[in-house]
């Protein structure tokens, strides 16, 4: 009887089908995706009465998430808004519980014991049990650094700012252009605000600073 073969071409044609089963290209979709620019909101020194809340209302109105980094003195006095960031979605991370420069950074004792206070009390007045932190004055802290990872903390930076605090006697308008101008040319924008007490103006700006950067096409993040 006679044998029949496949013929050469067929044969590849069909080890290539096979091949782009197992291993399909990357859809337009998943390009999309990986290159997709992302904007986190992040404030520090907070809570606050007004300008925590104006802030929150405006991110609910948004439906964005943010990241607070709290000062528990701070919150002390204002337990109810400390649990309506924690309400509406948002990560609260640890800041500091005093936010004196001179005591927090004095040793390694001081420093752990300022974490761990800020940290306890989140944790019994949300029940969150927060896992990020963010240097009080910013800098890497290499020392304190190696005791939070250690202790299974995640360090958030920054890598553009509103002003808010650099700027003295800033418009809303000035802060946005400080915002834009310092996130420029950045696929993944973590940008630093403030709304302790004093920062009313960055209550106000916020609106137009979401509204840049939606215009932009980032989308918006929490940690």
């Amino acid at each position: 009887m006679q044998k029949r073969y496949i013929p050469a071409v067929l044969l590849f044609a069909l080890l290539f089908a096979l091949l782009s089963l197992a291993c399909p290209r990357p859809t337009p979709r998943a390009y999309a995706q990986e290159e997709q620019k992302r904007v986190y909101l992040t404030f520090d020194d907070g809570p606050s009465t007004v300008v925590t809340n104006r802030i929150l209302d405006t991110l609910k109105e948004e439906g964005i998430r943010a990241t607070f980094f709290v000062v528990s003195d701070r919150a002390r006095t204002r337990k109810d808004t400390l649990r309506r960031i924690a309400r509406e979605g948002h990560t609260i991370g640890v800041h500091s519980a005093t936010h004196d420069y001179a005591s927090i950074y004095a040793s390694e004792q001081t420093f752990w014991q300022d974490v761990t206070e800020c940290a306890d009390f989140i944790r019994t007045t949300t029940g969150v049990v927060p896992c990020l932190y963010r240097f009080p004055g910013g800098g890497a802290h290499e020392k304190y650094a190696a005791m939070l990872k250690e202790h299974g903390y995640r360090i958030i930076f920054w890598n553009a700012v509103n002003g808010d605090e650099e700027i003295r006697d800033a418009s809303a308008e000035d802060l946005l252009a400080r915002a834009a101008e310092t996130a420029r040319g950045k696929r993944n924008v973590v940008l630093l605000m403030h709304d302790s007490a004093f920062h009313r103006q960055t209550a106000e700006a916020l609106p137009a600073i979401i509204a840049h950067f939606r215009a932009e096409g980032y989308v918006f993040c929490a940690f």
